[in-house]
């Protein structure tokens, strides 16, 4: 499978049509090669009547979130879609060689494999400090027509796509549930893009594959293989907060940012209070899989196609889950999920069962009393994450549990 790529071959990959990008597979996974250069509306084909937008020099951000300054890469309605073709940052880094076609081919994939809009971000001149930045490739913002200070927006996951058939699992120095502990390889002096063994961090790559209409993570055990299903997610969807500061792109807050809450999968819904006008949505940080905690820093991280519909929702007018939130909120079909952010995990969970109470008194007129009674004795408090600065804890309300209240 794999190529040693010359100047001239590289040079077709990138100026190589893109109504040609799609027809790649492997382990039955398509490769989902970028669908334009810029922002457009998409005219034709699954994705018509979407706004769709790269991940490029252009549209991104590399290791920070959008503010109220940023310029927008697009604008839709409230009730329009809009499709983004996200690029992780796991096989980009600079202890990875910040080297897409190095890192990913030294693990035996084709440059027919390896994404385009990876290639021309590692390659741009956008700058990236690893140490000080966050590692999020995180695309927009998008203006949404109508959305002022106070609104809420609602955020549907409609679909989520692997775009690659491998993800990679990091665990760093300094960083994941154990520091100190893992990674056990030392680190040395002077690490670099040029000399990525210095930093001495363990990134493991996933092969994945797809069958039955279902998607598989695999990784190496000896002479077994562990096998796990998929569950795409984005780990990074927010607006924008009311600052002209730069926004770090790893801890989450109200805002929501780096929520890493695993249940924002396809057919979800995220709520988010907006800050200002337009609300300036954005995504990056997307997941293949993930289990609650992610302890060793990151999850199976790879790129997504991701589309959402963004619907902007009026206090006094429309039907707002819980009332006036201040906090992200997440639902699925079977769950409300209530978010309590702090960089002490105790304080999380406080906050996520003060969430889960005002929840339920907005939702369904209930006292306080019983709210805190009913979230003892049936509602799991889940651990999102414990590994992006501010930890996450989030509550699962079941829904049928309310079905006379309808």
């Amino acid at each position: 499978m794999y190529q040693t790529l010359s100047l001239a071959a590289l040079v077709s990959l990138l100026l190589s049509p893109l109504a040609h990008a799609e027809t790649t597979e492997l382990n039955g996974v398509k490769i989902l090669q970028p669908m334009a250069e810029a922002p457009m509306v998409m005219t034709s084909g699954d994705y018509a009547g979407s706004l769709y937008v790269p991940s490029n020099p252009d549209t991104v951000l590399w290791g920070y979130l959008p503010n109220r300054d940023t310029p927008v890469v697009g604008q839709i309605a409230s009730g329009d879609t809009v499709v983004f073709d996200t690029v992780s940052h796991e096989g980009i880094l600079e202890d990875q060689g910040r080297d897409p076609l190095s890192y990913f081919g030294g693990h035996g994939y084709a440059a027919e494999y390896i994404l385009k809009d990876a290639i021309e971000i590692t390659t741009s001149d956008i700058e990236h400090d690893f140490f000080n930045d966050g590692p999020h490739i995180v695309t927009g913002p998008i203006h949404v027509k109508g959305a002022k200070a106070g609104d809420i927006l609602k955020v549907d996951v409609v679909k989520l796509e692997p775009r690659v058939p491998y993800g990679v699992i990091s665990n760093r120095h300094g960083k994941g549930a154990l520091v100190g502990e893992y990674p056990k390889t030392p680190a040395q002096p002077n690490p670099s893009a040029e000399h990525p063994e210095r930093f001495g961090n363990v990134s493991i790559l996933s092969p994945v594959h797809k069958k039955d209409g279902k998607y598989w993570g695999t990784l190496p055990a000896g002479d077994k293989e562990i096998v796990f299903p998929l569950n795409p997610f984005m780990g990074i969807m927010g607006v924008a907060p009311d600052t002209s500061d730069k926004v770090h792109s790893v801890p989450p807050s109200h805002f929501g940012g780096n929520l890493d809450v695993k249940d924002l999968i396809e057919g979800s819904t995220a709520y988010y209070h907006v800050n200002v006008d337009g609300a300036l949505f954005y995504t990056g940080d997307s997941h293949f899989a993930q289990g609650d905690g992610e302890v060793a820093l990151t999850a199976l991280e790879a790129s997504v196609r991701a589309t959402f519909r963004l619907t902007v929702l009026k206090q006094g007018i429309d039907a707002i889950p819980g009332g006036m939130i201040d906090t992200p909120l997440g639902e699925t079909a079977e769950f409300w999920i209530p978010v309590g952010l702090d960089e002490d995990l105790n304080i999380a969970m406080q906050n996520a069962t003060r969430a889960a109470i005002r929840f339920l008194v907005n939702e369904y007129g209930i006292s306080e009393e019983i709210a805190l009674a009913y979230l003892s004795a049936n509602t799991d408090f889940a651990v999102s994450q414990v590994v992006d600065k501010t930890k996450g804890i989030h509550a699962k309300i079941r829904k049928a549990d309310f079905k006379q209240f309808h």
